[in-house]
């Protein structure tokens, strides 16, 4: 799925209703954005979107050669389930 990039966001929207959004906010000092908030609407559920999302942020922070701090319970529970897929970017590895 394509993702619209917004301000520490990307996010789906269709005729003006969100529906999929992921919210990180960075923290220049230590080199790092922490994704806070996963939305994935009902309709949209079980589709892998959230995960999605959050590889959307993964990739522009290793653009810019920075670390992911998991703060929303989703994402804490992704890298806990997927240690190897993200354990080049997770601050907390």
């Amino acid at each position: 799925m394509d993702f619209t990039k917004g301000e520490n966001r990307f996010y789906k929207e269709k005729n003006g209703q969100l529906l999929a959004e992921v919210t990180y906010v960075p923290d220049p000092e230590q080199n790092l954005a922490a994704i806070d908030h996963t939305f994935v609407d009902p309709s949209l559920r079980g589709q892998g979107i959230a995960e999605q999302l959050v590889d959307r942020v993964v990739e522009e922070m290793k653009k810019e050669d920075k670390k992911v701090k998991a703060v929303c319970p989703y994402v804490v529970d992704l890298f806990a389930r997927k240690p190897d897929k993200y354990q080049d970017i997770n601050s907390d590895e």
